[in-house]
Formats: C-alpha cells, structure tokens, sequence
C-alpha cells in the first residue's frame, strides 16, 4: 500500500507546467532573435551545431528531476511494519464537583475554572495512565470512562459544568460509590481516585463510602477548591439577583471544608491538599502515584508505513548528474578520404 505523508508538497507539481511553458516562451524567442539577425536558413546553418534534439532531452530530464525532488519531499510511504508498545500503570478516576458553590470566585476566575485547569494538568502529566472522569453535583455519574485517550478526556473535561447535573447539592459519597463502581472489581490496587471539590457535602455517609473505596484498595487523593473564610455564590445571568440566597432572603456564603477531605484522604491512605496557585499539589499527588505499583493496561500493536523517499532523492541526483554531462552540440562527424598529402 503506497501513501504520502506530506501531500501539501504536491502543490509544487503546478511547476512543471510553468517550466514547460518557459521552455516553449525561451526556444520560440531564440528563434526570433535569430530571424531578426538575417536570413533564417542562413543562421541555422551558422549554429547547425547546436541540436535541438538534445536541448528537448535537456529540459526533460530537469523536469523529470523535479518531480522526483516533488515527490520525495512527499514523503512515499509504503509497507507496513508492526510494532508492540506495552503501557503500564495505574487507573485514575477524576471526581469533579460541579455543583453550583463550584462557581465562588474566590479563587479567580472561579473554583470551578481552577479546578478544570487542575484535572487538565494532572493529564498533561500522565504517562500510560488510564484516566476517567465523574462529575458530581446532587447525583454523580461518569463523565468520561477509563480511558488511555487524553485527548478525548480533555473535550469531556471541557463541557463540564454546573448545568450539566440538574440535582442540586454536593453528593461526595455519592461521587465515591460512583468511582467504586466504575472500577474494576477483581482488583485490589492499582486505583487513585482524585476529588475536586470544595468539601462542602450535603450527605452524612461520605466517609462510609470512603471506608468501602479502602476495603477496594482504592487510594483517595482530595483536593480543596476554595477558601474557608467563604465566599457568596454568583448566579448565571438572567436568573434575577447577583447571588444565591436562601429561603429567608440571606446571601448564601459556601465555605472549604478541608476536615472532611482530610478524613475521606486518610481513611483510604491517600493525603488531603488545597488548591493553590502554582498547583504544586499536583507535582505532589502526581510523584505520589509514579511511586505506586503499575499494572499493564494492554498492549497497541500498530502498523508504521516505511519511508521510500530515498529512492527519489537518489534518481533525482542522477538525473541531474546526467544533464551536467549532456550537451546540446551535435557529434562533427569527419571524413577520412584516405588521401595523404
């Protein structure tokens, strides 16, 4: 099977034509100039050396020489070579608030906004790391299954917001057995699960669940989003009032609570960090997981085209070589009358 690899270089091809059409522009003007010169019979006697033959073979080889230069820097690519690459790793669940308290400004722009640029480093890091993606509000549910496609984690990390979940509410148990439940059962380690949120859980079995993740083998590493001073929570435009407010009229203030978080991380033997600016947490929690066992997620055989472009590199130096040697004079032919003077 033969395919290209850099087929914008066939845009080059269009100088073929325009070389052909100089030729033609170039010979027809030589015979003009000869024409204005004298009688042009006469001056074709004058240059009857020259061959026009091989002024024709000249210009075909030059053009020949580069298409092969146009194709080459193509890049032909032909035959297929397998190749085995094993990955090994761990498997890392990102449980993400997304409940409205997520969008305290606290942290700017917003908790919500620092705790996706968070998870999107954590997978710049990643190497051969399956990662998944739960988004929690009042309910949780998996946003993104386990997966080696980075690239497909971050487009679901992306849409990732508080409209996402219509159930109000910060579900951390929830968030939890929904990790439990995604992954896989026969297995006792190899599991980290990383919670996001401001820690401010409407549910009293939080740390049941994080009992349960423990007798799984899960490790849960926590994240603190916010501040614990509090701050009021904005509402999207066109709901009313500049801030969310309860049944009596108050200003709602949402709080980090970090001693939560420190229980569920210690409960499983993972660590509890806030959120900070230079996300140093995530060097932390990231050597943390580098450090545990790895397990091999699967193998990826692929098949790899070979570069042909040599070859035509090669008829093109040879060509052009050949047209160095070729001239456009005629062989003198000489007779030989055997007569000695």
């Amino acid at each position: 099977m033969l395919r290209f690899a850099n087929v914008e270089y066939f845009y080059l091809l269009w100088l073929l034509p325009i070389l052909v059409t100089f030729f033609v522009f170039v010979f027809r003007a030589k015979k003009r100039a000869l024409r204005r010169f004298g009688n042009l019979q006469l001056m074709q006697k004058l240059i009857e050396n020259t061959s026009r033959k091989k002024q024709i073979y000249k210009m075909a080889i030059l053009l020949l020489a580069l298409l092969f230069i146009v194709l080459s820097l193509a890049r032909p690519q032909i035959g297929t070579k397998l190749e085995e690459i094993r990955r090994e790793g761990v498997d890392i669940i990102v449980a993400m608030d997304v409940s409205t308290s997520m969008l305290a400004q606290d942290i700017a722009p917003s908790r919500l906004a620092k705790a996706k640029h968070e998870v999107e480093s954590l997978i710049n890091r990643l190497r051969g790391d399956r990662i998944g993606l739960i988004a929690f509000s009042g309910v949780a549910f998996v946003q993104c299954p386990l997966t080696l496609d980075y690239g497909a984690a971050k487009i679901f990390l992306d849409i990732m917001d508080p409209d996402l979940i219509p159930t109000p509410g910060t579900a951390i148990g929830r968030a939890i057995q929904k990790a439990i439940d995604t992954f896989e059962q026969k297995e006792r380690k190899h599991k980290v699960l990383v919670l996001i949120t401001d820690g401010e859980t409407h549910e009293e079995n939080a740390l049941q669940y994080a009992e349960e993740a423990e007798r799984q083998g899960i490790v849960i590493y926590c994240v603190g989003i916010g501040s614990p001073q509090g701050e009021p929570i904005p509402l999207q435009q066109g709901r009313g009032s500049n801030f969310k407010k309860d049944k009596e009229g108050q200003v709602v203030i949402t709080k980090l609570d970090e001693r939560t978080l420190e229980k569920i991380a210690l409960q499983t033997g993972g660590k509890y960090f806030r959120s900070t600016s230079g996300e140093e947490e995530l060097e932390k929690i990231y050597d943390l997981i580098f450090r545990m066992d790895k397990k091999e997620l699967g193998s990826l055989q692929y098949s790899q085209f070979e570069d042909r472009f040599q070859y035509l590199v090669i008829f093109a130096i040879v060509l052009l070589g050949l047209d160095l040697f070729i001239t456009d004079r005629k062989k003198v032919k000489r007779e030989w009358r055997g007569r000695f003077l």
